[in-house]
């Protein structure tokens, strides 16, 4: 016999049989059998010349039996049988290996869709809120902003029709200065409700203006560095970043006492970023947490973020800076997140580090 019998896992049922040989009275023969790889030890003496096994699970085995004589006396060797039960085609491990394989597959399947699925909802949601956006811009152009240049018109005629001499002339002067902020701010805003069609350059830039817009006494060093290649953003994703990030910046130039203050942008392959970072005195933990009783801004920053399915993060100890970071899910923030590998693979390649420097600017208190 060339190795051992190979045995189909088919059949649920196994009989061994034996004998052992004695020439005075084979009646008093007593066996004892083993079962190697199932049984734990040896049976209790038998008289019985046959075992049997049932449901044996695939693999090797061998079947060891041991006979006494007539006189109880043990035989010094024992019968050896090997064998291998063979594993039925479920019970393979190429089988096994396969259904994990397509479990796992089948469940990423699912999670992608279940990702698609949340996408197409955030982006239905998001072009309802550009709509809503564009509407009010609308509408507040045609109404507010178009009155109170029709109102501005008036006063220029009436500035007009004034003397030098007039005591009501430096007045509507001043009044007409005003007018003049209220419609810059109103086109401002107007632009803003607007935006469709503005690519996330507009953020470096946008970020890389915010200091000029507070009244600067003392010099802090600002910069705003991007990590990766710059990816289109969808627009309503753009605005809320950006309204998040100079929420941050403010409360940094305003009330951190900062040497130094930065923002960076990561364009990761699977999520945008963004981190504001200051050196300056800190915030209390309670407000953190809490915020504090008519100061919106933290909370603000939260609304927004949950918003748009973003994460936002704040970090702060006393005289240890603060540092707020914002971080959503690339297939909602970029707008060619479908793209192919390939070209995701091909942009990570292209991604640098851009620091556009540091920029000297001075901060009221």
């Amino acid at each position: 016999m060339h190795g051992p019998v190979r045995i189909s896992a088919a059949r649920q049922r196994i009989t061994f049989n034996y004998v052992g040989l004695s020439l005075s009275n084979s009646e008093r023969v007593r066996y004892r059998y083993r079962l190697d790889g199932f049984d734990r030890g040896w049976s209790d003496p038998v008289t019985a010349r046959s075992a049997v096994y049932t449901n044996l699970s695939p693999g090797p085995y061998h079947f060891r039996v041991i006979a006494s004589n007539s006189d109880g006396l043990w035989n010094g060797t024992e019968a050896v049988f090997p064998f291998q039960v063979e594993p039925m085609w479920w019970q393979t491990w190429w089988f096994r290996l396969s259904a994990l394989l397509g479990g796992g597959l089948v469940i990423l399947a699912l999670y992608r869709m279940r990702l698609h699925q949340q996408a197409q909802q955030l982006n239905l949601r998001f072009e309802e809120r550009l709509a809503e956006r564009t509407r009010i811009a609308q509408d507040l152009h045609d109404t507010l902003l178009q009155g109170v240049l029709s109102a501005s018109m008036q006063l220029h005629v009436a500035d007009d029709q004034l003397t030098e001499a007039s005591p009501a002339k430096p007045i509507l002067g001043r009044v007409l200065d005003l007018m003049g902020h209220v419609v810059d701010d109103g086109r401002t805003t107007l632009r803003g409700l607007r935006s469709s069609n503005r690519d996330s350059g507009d953020l470096v830039q946008g970020f890389s203006r915010i200091p000029q817009e507070f009244a600067l006494q003392q010099n802090i060093a600002f910069r705003v560095i991007v990590e990766g290649h710059p990816r289109p953003l969808h627009p309503v994703i753009r605005d809320e970043v950006y309204y998040i990030g100079h929420e941050a910046l403010a409360n940094a130039f305003r009330h951190s006492r900062a040497t130094g203050i930065e923002v960076e942008l990561e364009y990761a392959n699977n999520q945008l970023r963004l981190l504001v970072r200051d050196n300056g005195c800190g915030i209390d933990p309670q407000v953190v947490r809490s915020g504090r009783d008519g100061h919106w801004g933290l909370s603000g920053m939260r609304e927004r973020a949950g918003r748009i399915g973003a994460t936002l993060k704040v970090w702060s100890r006393p005289e240890g800076g603060t540092e707020v970071d914002l971080s959503l899910p690339g297939r909602v923030a970029f707008l060619d997140h479908s793209s192919g590998p390939g070209l995701r693979w091909f942009a990570r390649l292209r991604g640098r580090k851009v620091d556009d420097g540091i920029q000297k600017r001075g901060s009221e208190r």
